[in-house]
């Protein structure tokens, strides 16, 4: 197949760094049956879907795939994890060309319409009560997406902190100081002396603004990063508004979003 044919959609050399991610095609024991359709037009038409925020339905035909077959592999790699494995190779490249600044990291969320509902959509506070979902990012100092979440709207963005904090390193063995943010950097919603107890229990330092004391404009210095971050995210037409109702299908789509935000950083800062 000509490689060339998807460049319109995945970015070059992309397939290379997720084709040995991905779980081996189901062979029918009896043989015979349809060939499987090619794995990498299959991962350009979920990129597709991603970009675009197309319906399953409306996948053009130039992909040579019906949405059946491309929906019905993407749940299969979902559960294999493909694109979080995917997330945390290209965060390894970029950290093997120094390219990912921990002195401190960012923590921030943004509010994203939950079209038709489902688990993790709650009455948004900031949308008149409408179902919605928190998404959550954690970026180096340099707006690198480090790890993604997602909660309902309804949770305070506090609880968000520990779960995308918990158990992250950059796998430096021999230097295990260098291998978590030093700093964290996030907004008085974040204020809170429990989170605070925990970070310095991590020998994380604190910069959170203090409510009712401390303005949150200084903080703008370290933190437009992550608001960038975002907007990077939510160029994503599949993530905003959440159109999945289970989170099984949302999760999946902001992994292969926070991956390629990646790459493409990397791909800037290499070339």
């Amino acid at each position: 197949m000509d490689r060339a044919r998807w460049d319109w959609v995945v970015p070059a050399g992309l397939w290379e760094i997720a084709r040995p991610l991905l779980p081996a095609a189901r062979v029918r024991p009896q043989g015979g049956g349809v060939a499987n359709i090619d794995d990498e037009a299959v991962f350009a038409a979920i990129i597709y879907v991603l970009v675009s925020g197309c319906a399953w339905r409306a996948l053009p035909p130039c992909f040579g795939a019906s949405k059946s077959t491309v929906h019905r592999r993407f749940v299969i790699w979902s559960r294999a994890g493909v694109w979080g494995r995917l997330h945390q190779r290209i965060l390894q490249l970029l950290d093997e060309q120094a390219l990912i600044d921990l002195s401190h990291a960012v923590l921030d969320s943004a509010h994203v319409r939950a079209k038709k509902g489902g688990e993790l959509a709650g009455p948004s506070p900031v949308d008149r009560g409408k179902p919605g979902s928190t998404m959550h990012v954690l970026s180096d100092a340099n707006g690198v997406p480090l790890r993604v979440g997602l909660s309902a709207a309804n949770t305070h963005d506090s609880l968000g902190l520990k779960p995308m904090l918990s158990h992250f390193h950059m796998g430096h063995e021999s230097h295990a100081a260098q291998s978590k943010p030093q700093r964290l950097h996030a907004d008085k919603a974040s204020d809170i002396p429990h989170p605070r107890k925990w970070l310095w229990g991590k020998h994380i330092g604190i910069r959170i603004a203090r409510k009712g004391t401390e303005s949150s404009e200084r903080l703008g210095r370290r933190r437009w990063v992550i608001e960038r971050t975002m907007s990077w995210l939510t160029g994503y037409r599949r993530l905003s508004p959440r159109y999945e109702r289970q989170p099984a299908t949302t999760w999946p789509f902001l992994g292969l979003a926070a991956a390629l935000c990646c790459y493409k950083r990397l791909i800037k800062l290499t070339m």
